[in-house]
């Protein structure tokens, strides 16, 4: 239960709940744009009082007490990306015709405390993203440890600004104490199965911070083909259509490192995934996988006399999951060799393999008995992070994203401290059907619906109230380039452009 406070049809209405505000409208609005955050922050606290902002006289700078600089190419790059998010290109034609007018709110000051403020640094699982945001004239001030939570406390200033009947922008009293509810709050998707073009993986990685998102899990290869081009095994992707084409279907070094690079400067880090030992046959393309004497695929390591009479030297017998175990025990000591953790899918805890403890493990199986799953992964000692009800593959006629809102990670029997080990989850969308045309639509704005699961406080439940603020967040995407399918009928003030 929670009460309403009523101001004007077009400011936000604050809702009081268990000591905490969330921001919530009354009213039928005109227009689906207006302010409407997402994913909802942990705490939030907004006034009828409303300020201008011109975009000839408000600007984004860096505090004076700030241990960040000019230098710090992370805030400067999304100060000017943020400044385009709510004001548009001004270079354009059209919003030449903007009137000038005076601005209330002149400036956002971005105040990073932290002595490190990790501007030539990656995001970790043991990043702090927090961040303060208070809005009030003259100067608006975000206040975060290091450059992540500012980040994300610039995505959450830019939804708070909204456009009137008169085309002017305008930012309420707001102040916001905001953390996310777990640590890796992911998007899976996969290069294989159909090839990604680099502008297709750059738009969902800006999509994605839009979200609060911060892993990139690049699921790069599988069977059916192989499109990273290895400066050591250069025949992975050349020999034998080990990739669709070696040339037009495949991520150079360079274009690897722009992902990576891109990722970066939004909070996002990229885990790559060479899925081993299944979802190889692209592997033996480029002919480094052993001879198969059998013709179906799956007998080949049973047909194999090399491998028979390895498994007699180990004593396996004709127990193949024993061999299984053992390449993927090797694999992870070599990786631990490395001093680099690892995550893996739920299939190596199950056949018991020897894992560090702080082994990711990662749920996908067991529709709908994953939580099973969740409690025996936690029970163990392990991290967790669940992506069995976020296959973003699967689609059906209607609203799925309510579904997907409504699971949670946590949703399974097991004592306060198995919870804390779950560390948070990731949308998959697998490739079978999947490509650069109908990607991103497929993906947004359904798996903003997983965003905000995995950011906001588990109390964050209502689906009416979430539908209201997602038609809204949809609008906001499709407003800056981002196809976003639409969750009902309706209508955005700034329809999408195409490409």
């Amino acid at each position: 239960m929670y009460c309403l406070v009523k101001f004007a049809p077009l400011f936000l209405a604050v809702a009081v709940c268990n000591g905490w505000l969330f921001g919530d409208f009354v009213g039928k609005l005109k227009e689906l744009d207006e302010i409407s955050l997402w994913p909802l922050p942990q705490k939030f606290q907004s006034s009828a009082v409303a300020f201008k902002l011109s975009p000839a006289r408000f600007q984004i700078v860096q505090a004076k007490q700030s241990s960040t600089g000019p230098s710090c190419s992370i805030l400067e790059n999304a100060f000017r990306r943020y400044f385009e998010y709510i004001f548009g290109d001004l270079k354009k034609p059209e919003k030449s015709r903007k009137k000038v007018y005076d601005s209330d709110l002149v400036e956002l000051q971005v105040w990073v405390t932290s002595p490190d403020p990790e501007c030539d640094g990656f995001p970790s699982l043991q990043t702090d993203e927090s961040y303060e945001l208070s809005v009030d004239e003259p100067s608006a001030v975000l206040k975060a440890a290091n450059v992540w939570g500012a980040l994300r406390g610039l995505e959450t200033f830019s939804q708070l600004v909204y456009e009137d009947d008169y085309g002017v922008n305008n930012i309420n009293k707001t102040d916001i104490s905001d953390f996310p509810r777990f640590a890796h709050r992911g998007i899976l998707l996969d290069s294989s199965r159909h090839f990604l073009p680099l502008k297709v993986i750059l738009a969902n990685l800006e999509a994605m911070a839009m979200n609060k998102f911060n892993v990139f899990h690049w699921h790069i290869v599988d069977d059916h083909s192989f499109p990273y081009m290895s400066r050591t095994f250069p025949e992975l992707s050349q020999k034998r259509k080990g990739a669709y084409h070696p040339f037009t279907h495949v991520y150079t070094p360079s274009d690897v490192k722009m992902v990576i690079e891109f990722a970066r400067m939004r909070g996002i880090r990229v885990i790559p995934e060479f899925d081993t030992p299944g979802h190889t046959e692209s592997w033996g393309n480029g002919q480094l996988l052993r001879p198969c004497f059998h013709s179906t695929y799956r007998s080949c390591r049973e047909s194999n006399p090399d491998i028979q009479k390895f498994m007699v030297q180990q004593g396996f017998g004709t127990d193949y999951s024993k061999l299984e175990s053992f390449y993927i025990q090797r694999l992870l000591d070599i990786v631990a060799a490395t001093k680099k953790g690892y995550m893996v899918w739920q299939e190596v805890f199950d056949n018991g393999v020897k894992l560090k403890a702080d082994t990711q493990i990662h749920v996908w199986k067991g529709r709908p008995q994953y939580q099973d799953e969740m409690a025996q992964v936690t029970a163990a000692g392990f991290n967790a992070l669940l992506s069995t009800p976020w296959y973003l593959n699967r689609i059906s006629y209607g609203q799925d994203w309510v579904n997907i809102y409504k699971a949670d990670p946590q949703n399974f029997t097991g004592t306060d401290a198995q919870k804390k080990l779950v560390i948070g989850g990731e949308a998959c969308l697998w490739g079978e059907y999947v490509d650069a045309t109908n990607l991103t639509p497929r993906l947004w704005p359904r798996a903003s619906a997983v965003a905000e699961r995995l950011w906001s406080d588990k109390s964050v439940t209502d689906v009416d109230n979430a539908y209201n603020r997602l038609v809204q967040h949809r609008c906001r995407m499709v407003k800056r380039g981002i196809p976003a399918e639409p969750l009902f009928v309706g209508h955005c003030r700034q329809e999408y452009k195409g490409l």
